[in-house]
């Protein structure tokens, strides 16, 4: 019998290495070398023996090539299919993946139940019994007329199912619970877990089907798994959000049919998950009048701009200043407070700051930076800004307000929702366009829009 061979593997970056080691020597990366057993293939030859015989298609060149076989086909949940870039494509292999409980099997057998007629599904489980799939469903009120389902872990069976059933639509809950048989290790270790994707890809393409594989994530918020099982796919969705809190988003971390940018909004209600077609108002219910330390801005998540409320709270420090930020960048809001006290003059850096931002959001674009720092220093001044103003801006390290993209798109989602005040950058108020009922506030430096909406002007240090 064959020997094994061993090598370790990466599970951050998918690096091969013979031996183990503590570090990463690709990535650098800390304890993710894991043991992957490779079997002797017995059928490799040297290539100076033999001539290759190829026996694919024939080959073409790109002008040839039909662009009109990519067949979309919408899922019936509209936020879904905003975030897959209008619809699902048949001949697709999609990663869904989330922390444990955030909604991703939820969402799926929702989809059984929204599909138009036509439509065959076969939901492969191989974490409950079907008993239990059927319970869930019917919390949910889905019916699935046209819905299989196979309580299965083995890729064999799996495989020959699909060839069965001859489905449209197949998913796969979870790909961490799948294993094939030729792999001699256990299921959601790395070596299966890559040989059943490329094998689940090998189907999806031969066969055009549509498949959809849950993907849990380990504790850095990644897929778990090696990195190189999210370029397989093509298109990896991750579920963000607390489970203590009702609002989720799904985001799109890669998608070879459409923009990275789209995000979906979802509530989780006793019925499961609800779309959320108007997020700003959501994220805005419920928001405390004449409160010191609160602004709104206004983000852009693709096509859609989003009102997000920032919030602050700044308090003398009993000991060491602890900053801590949830859904904002720790490193952002660090420099942030660091440009208020030497540009703004207010001494931030003998207090504790707290930053958050409502509904679960996370503000990766800087046009958030502006509200950020107003509302820091509405809560340090005790001042509270209004519920009628709204900021966007990017700060740079002088102090200085500049420029983002979509500025009349923003300006008209927050004049849709009633604010009246609205402060920008000063050197763009002559390229945007004016809405009846919003005053634009135009200043050049975070020291001119404390003066215009707290009357704190900066000391001279």
């Amino acid at each position: 019998m064959a020997k094994q061979k061993t090598i370790y593997c990466c599970s951050a970056c998918g690096n091969e290495t013979p031996n183990w080691a503590g570090k990463c020597p690709a990535c650098g990366a800390w304890n993710t070398l894991e043991e992957v057993k490779l079997g002797a293939d017995s059928r490799r030859k040297s290539t100076s023996s033999f001539k290759a015989v190829r026996n694919g298609g024939p080959i073409k060149r790109i002008s040839e090539l039909d662009t009109s076989a990519e067949i979309r086909f919408v899922t019936g949940i509209s936020e879904f299919d905003r975030v897959l870039g209008g619809g699902a494509v048949v001949g697709s292999l999609n990663l869904v993946g989330g922390a444990p409980g955030i909604g991703k099997s939820t969402l799926l057998l929702q989809m059984c139940g929204s599909l138009g007629t036509g439509k065959t599904v076969l939901y492969v489980t191989g974490e409950e019994s079907e008993r239990q799939l059927k319970l869930r469903a019917m919390r949910l009120g889905v019916d699935g007329g046209d819905t299989y389902v196979l309580a299965e872990t083995d890729m064999d069976n799996i495989i020959a199912a699909i060839d069965e059933v001859s489905p449209d639509i197949v998913i796969i809950d979870s790909i961490q619970t799948v294993s094939d048989g030729e792999v001699s290790s256990a299921p959601g270790s790395l070596s299966q877990i890559k040989e059943c994707t490329m094998r689940i890809m090998r189907v999806t393409k031969e066969k055009g089907l549509t498949v959809f594989v849950v993907g849990h994530i380990n504790k850095e918020g990644s897929i778990a798994g090696p990195k190189v099982l999210e370029h397989m796919v093509d298109c990896v969705l991750y579920f963000e959000g607390e489970r203590s809190t009702s609002f989720r988003i799904l985001r799109a971390a890669k998608n070879r049919f459409g923009s990275t940018n789209e995000i979906g909004v979802f509530e989780m209600v006793d019925k499961g998950l609800r779309c959320v077609e108007n997020p700003s108002e959501v994220f805005l219910s419920g928001r405390p009048e004449d409160s010191p330390g609160t602004c709104v801005s206004c983000i852009v998540e693709g096509t859609r701009p989003i009102l997000a409320e920032v919030q602050a709270l700044v308090a003398p420090a009993a000991y060491n200043a602890a900053r801590r930020c949830n859904g904002i960048d720790y490193n952002r809001a660090a420099m942030l407070l660091a440009v208020l006290e030497k540009r703004g003059g207010l001494p931030v850096s003998n207090c504790d700051a707290y930053i958050n931002v409502i509904g679960g959001l996370s503000l990766d674009e800087p046009a958030a930076d502006l509200a950020t720092v107003l509302a820091v220093a509405s809560s340090f001044l005790d001042r509270p800004l209004g519920t009628d103003l709204a900021a966007f801006g990017e700060v740079g390290l002088s102090g200085e307000i500049r420029s983002v993209s979509a500025l009349n798109q923003r300006l008209g989602e927050i004049a849709r929702l009633g604010f009246k005040r609205c402060v920008i950058p000063a050197h763009v108020r002559d390229e945007v366009k004016r809405f009846e009922g919003l005053e634009l506030i135009a200043v050049k430096n975070i020291g001119e829009a404390m003066a215009a909406v707290l009357g704190k002007k900066r000391e001279s240090r």
